[in-house]
């Protein structure tokens, strides 16, 4: 399997939509994507196996800091560390951005997610009640420092 990380670029967005879709209860739509590509404070970085899109991670900077807009890995090629890839790569990119904190929330259910987050050195810092829908859920705040 031959990987590659990189910037999404718009002609990505077919494929990011497709994991979006396949990951998310509520997923975003190609608008909200088409804006954050636009957006000077947003970068989003994909992860490709043999051509093909099949991971991405979003951040939004602010100052100093980094907020982790969503993580999702096409459900195929999940379970083979390519999150873990993809956030450590995201890590270098923030270190030479001057970004020396990252935050994020995830659903209190996803214990796959918070056992990678808290692997990768992020730390529970509290509760956004109800922050999900479909359904309802509390979110996890999670830090990192860099």
């Amino acid at each position: 399997m031959k990987i590659s990380i990189r910037e999404v670029k718009h002609e990505d967005l077919d494929d990011i939509l497709e994991i979006e879709n396949a990951s998310f209860s509520v997923p975003w739509s190609r608008t909200a994507f088409e804006s954050e590509l636009l957006n000077n404070m947003a970068l989003y970085i994909c992860l490709e196996c043999d051509d093909k899109v099949v991971a991405y991670v979003g951040i939004w900077k602010i100052y100093d800091e980094g907020h982790i807009t969503n993580v999702a890995v096409l459900p195929n090629y999940r379970g083979l560390g390519l999150s873990k890839l993809l956030l450590n790569y995201l890590f270098e990119v923030c270190n030479k951005n001057d970004i020396f904190r990252l935050t994020l929330e995830v659903r209190e259910s996803n214990a796959v997610a918070i056992k990678l987050y808290e692997q990768l050195g992020f730390v529970n810092s509290g509760k956004r009640p109800k922050y999900y829908s479909n359904p309802i859920e509390d979110a996890i705040i999670m830090w990192k420092e860099l």
